[in-house]
């Protein structure tokens, strides 16, 4: 077989693995989205189970009962609603959809704002509800290819437990819950940055569904006002745009933030001590216009040259002599270097100690994870068998 001929064979196998045509269903598909657009009985009392169950998980920083939020929450249903009647020009769709996904937004804000203000539990550290404050560029690309595995899996014919994963990956119930702390709290930076990021997940979401309706062809409704249709579509790429914007800046501000971080452990690392004196610890204050590096100094007072010595260091990390700021409560004109030596050691000790009772507490989470997703990949399994052998479980029942 000639060189040529190989590419060709290999095309065609290509063509034939991506091939979707033999495994889609848009009618089936269309029937679905369009039947979860509803907001009234069942999803009117399921909504609201999953608002108490996002807003205890993320009061008592749990992870697997976040996730178990995300499963039975039915916000995505409007959200590729509204996608599909873009997508269609179905603009009775747009609006149904539309009304039925502002209602749930409100209802799931004012019920978490409810249940934030009235709850006796007020956590130090809320890490679950932090993490949904400050949405970047990369929370958009994770609901714009959820978004694409989700309508993927809505129009194929032999439905999988994708769903599940886009609905974990794609977080709905949660960002819409720390609106309700935000407010509770009357913290305005957590209400906005998590409301943005719901926004962020729903408008991508919206548009994978968009395109992928307009990949598989959906059956279409004819639109007679050409200048309409044109503005729609303006109107859509401007939003995205908008979007788009204060992801990009707060993905910078994350970026240079962990470079910053990255160059302080790398200048600490780098001169710990200098002549008699010790840098015990230090912290990164970047509250102000500038970046400050406090540096907690123990042993003998620095001297100017090894003051000069430090500042030359921290210019080569990109740090200026103007952002250095040296605390030496702890240090003494003479000291017992055994005593040093010891109290270093057992701050160390100290910080492995905290690290280690984080990783198990870690550990503990993930291992909670699984098994709740291995129970979610055990449910489908037996439903997809009892949907494939409709007889055999008639025949059992009876």
């Amino acid at each position: 077989m000639s060189f040529k001929e190989s590419m060709s064979s290999f095309g065609r196998y290509l063509k034939e693995l991506v091939n979707l045509s033999e495994h889609i269903d848009v009618v089936a598909a269309s029937a679905n989205i369009r039947s979860n657009v509803q907001f009234r009985g069942p999803n009117v009392f399921i909504l609201f189970f999953a608002i108490l169950i996002a807003s205890l998980g993320l009061n008592v920083n749990s992870i697997p009962v976040i996730i178990g939020a995300m499963l039975i929450s039915p916000l995505m249903g409007p959200i590729m609603g509204f996608g599909l009647g873009l997508g269609t020009n179905d603009t009775d769709l747009v609006g149904e959809s539309l009304k039925n996904l502002l209602v749930m937004v409100a209802i799931s804000i004012l019920a978490s704002t409810l249940y934030f203000v009235l709850t006796p539990l007020d956590l130090e550290h809320p890490t679950e509800l932090l993490a949904r404050t400050n949405p970047t560029i990369y929370d958009v690309l994770i609901a714009l290819f959820g978004g694409l595995a989700g309508i993927v899996e809505t129009t194929r014919k032999d439905k999988g437990t994708v769903m599940s994963g886009v609905a974990i990956a794609t977080a709905l119930m949660p960002p819409l819950c720390t609106v309700g702390y935000g407010i509770a709290q009357l913290n305005w930076h957590y209400a906005l940055g998590a409301l943005y990021l719901f926004c962020i997940n729903s408008i991508f979401i919206s548009l994978a569904t968009f395109v992928m309706v307009k990949y598989f062809h959906y059956p279409n409704i004819q639109l007679t006002d050409k200048k309409k249709e044109k503005k729609r579509k303006w109107a859509v790429l401007l939003i995205m745009i908008a979007i788009l914007i204060p992801g990009f800046v707060s993905t910078i501000d994350i970026v240079r933030d962990n470079n910053v971080r990255i160059a302080a452990s790398h200048f600490v690392n780098g001169c710990k001590s200098v002549g008699k004196s010790y840098i015990y610890d230090y912290k990164i204050d970047d509250s102000g216009k500038m970046v400050m590096l406090n540096l907690y100094m123990a042993g003998e007072r620095l001297s100017d040259a090894n003051r000069e010595t430090i500042y030359q260091e921290a210019e080569k990390q990109g740090f200026f002599r103007n952002q250095i700021v040296f605390h030496e409560e702890a240090v003494t004109q003479g000291f017992d270097q055994e005593a040093l030596v010891k109290d270093i050691f057992e701050y160390h000790n100290r910080q492995l100690e905290e690290k280690d009772r984080l990783i198990d507490s870690l550990r503990n989470e993930l291992r909670l994870m699984g098994d709740e997703l291995e129970n979610l990949r055990e449910s489908e399994r037996k439903r997809l068998e009892e949907a494939s052998h409709p007889q055999d479980s008639v025949s059992q029942t009876m």
